[in-house]
Formats: structure tokens, sequence, C-alpha cells
């Protein structure tokens, strides 16, 4: 943890920095310790410990600005370090636009770093011992059931635990604190058939408390998913209802949340340039950010520059309501600041033709594979890209047909192909089964009409 001494210094650093010319400064202290366990088939693979300790310095030189970074934290060192940084950011060219954030933007309650819920206090009481047997009992490898259509080649199963600790300060008197636990499992099982073929399929999970972790079943549910592969069937080109699994739906949002921020915008690289205020995408999207929700993952008070955060809406019923522009865009492109990017995202429950704002309704996979009736139910995207500026999409995909709402064959090497803004305007089911442990709050979603090439 940031010690009462490495805070001290970190104001030090803000104080040298304007005795050595510094018309404004910024300091961001950051602290790390991950430790973990590795098994591979059954036995101890590999044992990790890593610490960091890192000072990142952003001067205001002049009407110049340079960020600089080290790990020695010494007075001396400390003194001798600004100096030099101060002198190369005078060599830099001017840029008016570089400034801190207001002061009546930052967060004025972020004094402890576990104001949200987000740090275990049980954390560091494991031994290494401890660790490794939370990792082997994950393992499968020698119990798991035989069966005569695979076999088991390969499993991977990871445990870890860390903890995050940030301080941020800055020349107009903002001082934040962040602290954070993560409790980490994985396993992933590669199968092969009689047949010589070979499927893989993973899970984990994650937690900012241990008891929150759900590590029993990880090395089974991966099983399952490697299973469930076998025996895939090709499937014909053509437009089809597409369902998208809740842990991989988050790859359709991430181009949305990209083209929003102010930095894509200003540099021509967003397709959702120009409009802001607008109904782009259907009514059943809508976007939240949620960052001060205590003890979730990807909860924060305040961003990279100490400007807080709030939950507010990114996209209301199709209607882009907000960019990520920080102080410097802002200052750039002549726009009000908001926040610097999305802490949070979380996309709400919606059914196509349906009310839910009047009743609790639950909408699982199974209950959205059923309303959809047939088509393609996508488990996992495999390469391909989006274009930023147009939000033409090409991406491969595996997973399953479906028929009358259920699952009938696994199907590999398809693409889908289209247009952001399209295929969110196809939008008609969201469901309501995100997984807690997701940073990104993206539940089960379907779309109608979507192209897929076998």
């Amino acid at each position: 943890m940031i010690t009462e001494n490495e805070i001290n210094i970190a104001r030090y650093c803000i104080e040298t920095a304007k005795a050595l010319g510094a018309s404004a400064s910024r300091v961001s202290l950051s602290k790390s310790v991950m430790d973990g366990c590795t098994i591979l088939n059954g036995g101890l693979d590999k044992v990790t410990h890593s610490a960091d300790r890192s000072v990142f310095i952003y001067l205001f030189v002049d009407g110049r600005y340079g960020t600089f970074s080290t790990n020695r934290l010494e007075k001396k060192e400390i003194e001798d370090f600004i100096a030099k940084a101060v002198t190369m950011t005078r060599m830099l060219g001017e840029d008016e636009c570089r400034c801190l954030p207001d002061p009546e933007r930052t967060e004025k309650g972020a004094r402890t770093g576990r104001e949200l819920d987000l740090y275990d206090e049980g954390y560091g009481n494991a031994s290494a011992d401890d660790r490794l047997q939370k990792a082997l009992g994950m393992s499968i490898y020698r119990t798991a059931a035989p069966s005569d259509r695979y076999r088991i080649i390969s499993e991977e199963c990871e445990y870890s635990e860390s903890v995050d600790d940030n301080f941020l300060i800055d020349s107009q008197g903002f001082e934040g604190r962040h602290t954070e636990t993560m409790f980490y499992c994985f396993t992933e099982i590669t199968i092969e058939t009689p047949e010589g073929s070979k499927f893989s399929g993973f899970w984990w999970d994650a937690s900012q408390k241990e008891a929150g972790l759900k590590k029993e079943g990880c090395a089974e549910k991966a099983l399952e998913k490697a299973v469930s592969q076998i025996g895939p069937r090709k499937r014909r080109s053509g437009r089809y209802r597409m369902v998208v699994d809740n842990s991989v739906a988050s790859r359709l949002i991430a181009p949305v949340v990209s083209a929003l921020n102010a930095s894509s915008i200003q540099q021509k690289v967003s397709f959702l340039e120009g409009t802001e205020g607008k109904k782009i995408f259907s009514e059943g999207m809508t976007l939240m950010d949620m960052p001060r929700t205590p003890g979730k993952n990807g909860s924060r008070l305040f961003d990279t520059e100490g400007v807080a955060t709030k939950d507010t809406g990114i996209i209301e019923n199709g209607i882009v309501k907000q960019y990520f522009i920080n102080t410097y865009m802002s200052k750039k492109m002549g726009l009000v600041p908001t926040v610097e990017d999305m802490s949070r995202p979380c996309l709400m429950p919606y059914v196509k033709g349906e009310d839910l704002s009047s009743q609790e309704k639950d909408l699982s996979l199974k209950d959205i594979l059923r309303r959809c009736s047939s088509g393609i139910y996508v488990t996992g995207f495999n390469g391909g890209n989006c274009n930023p500026a147009t939000g033409d999409f090409s991406f491969g995909i595996e997973g399953f047909a479906f028929s009358r709402g259920r699952i009938t064959h696994p199907v590999r090497e398809m693409l889908i192909t289209g247009n952001m803004v399209e295929l969110w305007n196809s939008l008609t089911i969201v469901g309501t089964d995100v997984r807690p442990s997701a940073r990104w709050q993206v539940p089960t979603v379907a779309f109608d009409n979507v192209s897929f090439s076998a």
C-alpha cells in the first residue's frame, strides 16, 4: 500500500515543480502487487509475484506540456529529476490548450481510497501455500470422468490476488485516492476427439472481494464450452437473427464507445462525429455509465485528471447524449468538458415492442433464444475489425445454430459483416443476464437480419 511518506513525496514533487518554474503540475503515484499460481495438467507450473511502483509527473511550463515518470522516490533524486524535466519541457512547442481542469469539476470525496468498498480487508492474509491450494482445487485434469467422445489433452488453471493503490494530486489543491483489490481465476481446457479434432474452451471469474469469487466450477464450465464445439456443421451464407452471448457482447459495444471519444472525433476517425443530441440507434439502445456504484468492478470517483465521475446516460433510447471530452480536447475543440472516458458501461434491458419499465422481468439466454426462435448464437469472435471512421465491420465468429429456441449444432468459420449504426438499429432484445464480475455490464443481446458469410 502507498505509505504516508510516499504521499508526502508526491506533495513534495508538486512543491518542487513550482519552485523550479512550472506554472502547474500533476503527480500520479501508483503501487500494485500481484501474487498468483498457475497449474498445468494438474501440477504446479508457475508461481508469480510482481510488484510495481511508479510516479508520473505532468508539467505545465511556459505554455508547454511534458509528461515524465520514475520509480525513484528519494527527495534528492526527485529534485534533480524534476529540474531536468522542467528544462526538457521548455524545449517543447507551445500548446495553449494544455491546462489542469477547473477545480470545481474535481472530486472532493476520495480521501481514503476506500469510499467505493472495492478493498478486501482480508487481502494479504493468504500464504503462498494457500494460493497454491486454491489453484490446485480448481483443476479437474486428473478427476474428470472419462468419455468416448473426447480426451482432455491440456488444462491450465490460474488463481491470483492483487491490489492496486493510486494517489493523484495537482497544484490546484486536488488530492484523490483509489484503492482496490482483485481476486481472479481462469481455466482453459483443450480436448481431442477420436478423429483428431481439437477444441478449446475457457472460463474465468473475478471479484474485488474474495468471498465473491466463484472459482468452483470454473474448470467444469471451460470443459463444457470445449465439448459443446464438437461436431460443427457448415451453414449457408445469408441473413439470420443473431444472439450474442454476454461473455463477448462487449466486442460490439467497444467501437461505439471509442467513437464517442473526443480525440477520435477531433482526428476525424469517428463514425459518430456530429451526432450529439441526435437519434442514431434503435430506441432500445440505452447505454449508461455507472462509475459510482459501490463494490462493482470499474467503479471510480475520479478520472486520471481528478475530474469527478457521475452516473449518467451516454446513449438514451438511441439518442447520443454525451461525448467523452477531457480538459485538453475541450479547449482544442471548443466543447464543454465531461470526463475522459467511460468507466463502467451498462447496457439496459429491452425487448422490442414491450414496455419493461413497469415490471420486473428476467431475460436470460434461454428466454432470448426462445423469443428469437431461430438464428445463430455467437459465443466468440475470431479476429476481424471495425473501421472507426465509417463504422463498417467484419468479424469472424464461432457459436451455434438454433431453431425453435433450441441449440441444434455448432458452427465455425463464419463471418458477420455490416455497419455499427445499422447493426444497433436492428437491436431486438437486451437481456438482464450481465456477469457481475465484468467491468463492462453488457448482457446477452439479439439483433435481426444480420449478414453471415459461410
